[in-house]
């Protein structure tokens, strides 16, 4: 299991194959831990620490920090995404809440099949300007050309009901703005429909967005 300690900013990598007798590792990371996920390779932990603006990666194989990179203002990933960027090889991605950019992490280390790219590891290689501050999730699929994110938290009505796209092929571009329809049936509503969290289905051919509040008046 991978523990965030939030306040203190500790990280707990515990070992149950004993359930009996735990052991435990506490790796000292950065405030405050908030939430975050595996990279490609799926041995480094990747975690937001929002109120220092940093993103702890653990290498859970070595039970070490492998490094603490420097982001733009509250970093708020979700599970992060991961794909293979054109220039960079591999990233790991986050939005944020503070800062109307989404940030790509190389997550390369030195491993021989990327070697074609270049390897400024474990740090922020590009950001992706977005239309506003306050992005809570980005997602992509490895079958899916798009990387998309959202900004619920934002207060202008017209990207909080939005959802951006960007093409993994030229991430330089600005992303398309998708306004999220109103589903039939709802009551009508003076509040903000926030568009939040798109998930692909397994097959990467269909992207689902959740709609928050707007409550009938």
């Amino acid at each position: 299991w991978v523990v965030n300690v939030k306040e203190p900013g500790m990280i707990l990598l515990v070992d149950y194959s004993d359930i009996k007798n735990l052991k435990s590792t506490t790796i000292e990371s950065a405030k405050f831990l908030h939430d975050g996920g595996w990279d490609a390779s799926g041995r480094y932990f990747m975690v937001a620490a929002n109120a220092s603006n940093k993103v702890a990666a653990v290498d859970t194989k070595t039970g070490k920090l492998a490094a603490l990179v420097d982001t733009a203002k509250i970093p708020h990933p979700g599970r992060g995404a991961n794909f293979v960027h054109p220039e960079f090889g591999p990233v790991w991605s986050t939005g944020h809440l503070g800062d109307a950019v989404v940030s790509l992490i190389s997550t390369a280390p030195a491993d021989p099949k990327f070697a074609k790219y270049k390897d400024p590891t474990w740090k922020v290689v590009q950001e992706l300007k977005m239309p506003g501050a306050g992005t809570l999730f980005v997602k992509t699929h490895p079958k899916s050309k798009n990387f998309w994110a959202d900004a619920p938290m934002t207060p202008e009505r017209e990207l909080a009901e939005a959802v951006f796209v960007f093409d993994k092929a030229a991430l330089k571009k600005e992303p398309i703005r998708l306004d999220v329809p109103t589903p039939p049936g709802l009551p009508e509503s003076k509040a903000i429909r926030r568009a939040v969290q798109p998930e692909y289905n397994e097959a990467g051919d269909e992207v689902w967005i959740s709609l928050w509040g707007g409550k009938p008046d």
